[in-house]
């Protein structure tokens, strides 16, 4: 396997979770008849560039399929965070109705119907038919194509340069990284600004979210690395924020080596912290491994301490994430009996690996489980809030990552 960003060979090991089914493959019931394909879920740390990256061992056309079931528009936190971006970025950029924005991986139009609203044209690309259909259904123009160097060459040809082109969690999605950066240069106006947001890897390492690493996630990034794949694509970076989303994020803004753009303080900041946190050598990617274990071995045994006293624990969110974990402890419907989940595209269908079925929430306060594992540990304050009434019956929220931690609802 060779360095997707510099082509160097890999050989460094960042994480080895074994093997399993893509995070996003979930069951019909028809599917539970029929075997699933487990592969390898193993991260690799370039000794070149130092990205930290998943192999390709299934097609990324395959893993983002027609019948996608992630729908951003179903947390209310989420949406509040693409209508603040939105509010921000419109004055910063002076954005108005001669502009042109463009969203990749736009999902069902969570962010652009805050664009539209202000009366700004703009575009959705994305991949998966059955968010791409809900976009549209809501006045959001949207192509259902994966984005690269070629379309965003041809779109800008078509329909005049971008003056703002938003990206939110796709950089660590798209296996050829450095078609999808070019991607953005060839398609972005002169004066054009570029916006990515990913998890940061020194968050992820420094808090244990080892649950998100899953095959969708084929890179792990830091803003050095970042910054390397951008120059060498001809973009700039010329500022960075720092987000609480997704347990830690970053959001980088970029543009044409020739824009007029000033850097800022906050990215020299940040590549301090980064530099003194030591990403810069191949010791800070390494025993990452042992850390994942214990996260892993606490949550199994709070599990079997559960069935062994009688008690019942059930989830809430059938996200990605939570099938990374619930695989890598090899967790199944006897330890946890179902997955609550708010969107009705997930609802019926069963997990992928575990195949623990996803139902309605009403299904709670039916069985009044003991326990209600709390999966995307990145909305707690929203679920939290949301669960309140579990403490009626004397149930209590359960949190894995970055270690186990039983609350009160």
């Amino acid at each position: 396997m060779k360095c997707r960003a510099c082509a160097q060979p890999l050989e460094e090991v960042f994480l080895d979770l074994g093997t399993a089914p893509p995070s996003n493959a979930y069951l019909s019931s028809a599917e539970l008849a029929r075997p699933e394909t487990w592969f390898p879920l193993k991260l690799y740390t370039c000794g070149n560039c130092r990205l930290v990256q998943v192999d390709e061992v299934e097609s990324h056309d395959r893993l983002f399929s027609p019948d996608y079931a992630y729908f951003s528009s179903y947390s209310r936190s989420w949406l509040a965070h693409a209508e603040r971006y939105v509010d921000e970025v419109v004055p910063r950029l002076g954005l108005g109705p001669r502009s042109f924005v463009v969203e990749l991986a736009s999902n069902d139009g969570y962010l652009l119907r805050y664009v539209a609203e202000r009366g700004i044209p703009c575009l959705g690309i994305e991949p998966t038919e059955s968010t791409a259909r809900v976009a549209r259904e809501h006045g959001i123009e949207t192509l259902t194509q994966f984005f690269g160097a070629g379309l965003g060459a041809r779109l800008k040809a078509e329909r005049g340069g971008a003056d703002l082109v938003v990206g939110n969690n796709v950089l660590a999605h798209v296996p050829d990284i450095n078609d999808f950066v070019a991607g953005i240069a060839a398609l972005l106006a002169p004066e054009g600004v570029a916006t990515l947001e990913f998890p940061h890897l020194m968050e992820l390492v420094r808090k244990r979210q080892f649950d998100t690493v899953y095959h969708e996630h084929f890179s792990y990034l830091s803003l050095q690395v970042v910054e390397r794949i951008f120059a060498a694509q001809g973009l700039r970076v010329f500022d960075v924020q720092a987000l609480p989303t997704h347990g830690g994020s970053l959001r980088v803004w970029a543009c044409l080596p020739g824009a007029v753009r000033e850097q800022t303080a906050a990215l020299a900041k940040m590549r301090e912290a980064e530099s003194a946190a030591g990403m810069d050598a191949l010791d800070w990617y390494r025993g990452f491994q042992r850390q994942a274990e214990e996260v892993k071995d606490e949550f199994l045994a709070f599990l079997l301490e559960q069935k062994r006293a009688g008690r019942r624990v059930a989830g809430y969110g059938a996200a990605a994430k939570g099938n990374t974990l619930l695989n890598f402890a090899g967790a199944r419907s006897d330890l946890l009996a179902f997955v609550v989940d708010a969107s009705p595209h997930k609802q019926g269908r069963f997990l992928p690996g575990s195949r623990i079925p996803i139902v309605a929430e009403g299904r709670l306060r039916e069985e009044k489980p003991d326990f209600v594992v709390v999966f995307p540990w990145n909305l707690r304050d929203e679920i939290t809030s949301q669960l309140a009434y579990v403490r009626d019956w004397g149930g209590q929220l359960v949190f894995a990552v970055p270690r186990l931690e039983v609350v009160a609802a």
